[in-house]
């Protein structure tokens, strides 16, 4: 029986702004600034400001996208090493988590961890979240907090700086031509 939270329903959503912020953000931690590049962070205040309610719910929908992407993609490649990918991501990520209170107060994290949990079995994060209503205010950063986290768990892993964004960025040329 196909589950209402199976990702051929979910809305994919605007994935290049999610993107944008979450590269913004690695490349800040990177540099070792630990800031967003002001002009960029200017860009970004902009165009957050000029998003309407429909134009949120693209972006937390992308960011949802971009949780299921990098967890598709840690599945296969855990599983290419016979690990199962929610048992390696998920320890270090509430550990991760619960020393960053104030980008995860504690009553989110068991809902970053769901779509988490929910990627890598295979569901729509943003459909499964989509069962308990809609996103509250607390939640928004967690949502940005936990893509960052996935796609630096994912760079970590490749020793690559860029691989999260680049493997988004050419699944959406893909997409783009086919």
């Amino acid at each position: 029986m196909p589950s209402p939270c199976d990702p051929q329903h979910a809305p994919a959503g605007d994935v290049g702004a999610a993107l944008m912020m979450i590269d913004s953000r690695l490349r800040s931690i990177y540099d070792e600034k630990d800031e967003i590049d002001p002009e960029q962070q200017k860009l970004i205040d902009q165009y957050a400001a000029s998003l309407d309610p429909e134009g949120i719910d693209d972006l937390l929908d992308g960011a949802c996208t971009l949780i299921y992407m990098y967890m598709r993609w840690l599945r296969m490649a855990y599983e290419d090493h016979d690990k199962d990918p929610v048992e390696y991501v998920i320890p270090s990520l509430v550990a991760t988590m619960r020393v960053m209170p104030r980008s995860f107060p504690p009553e989110v994290i068991p809902t970053m961890v769901g779509l988490v949990v929910a990627a890598g079995t295979g569901l729509s994060p943003n459909l499964w979240r989509k069962q308990y209503g809609y996103w509250t205010e607390e939640e928004l950063t967690p949502l940005e907090a936990t893509t960052f986290l996935l796609a630096d768990h994912i760079n970590r892993l490749t020793e690559d700086h860029d691989f999260a964004t680049r493997l988004i960025t050419e699944a959406l040329c893909r997409a783009d031509k086919g």
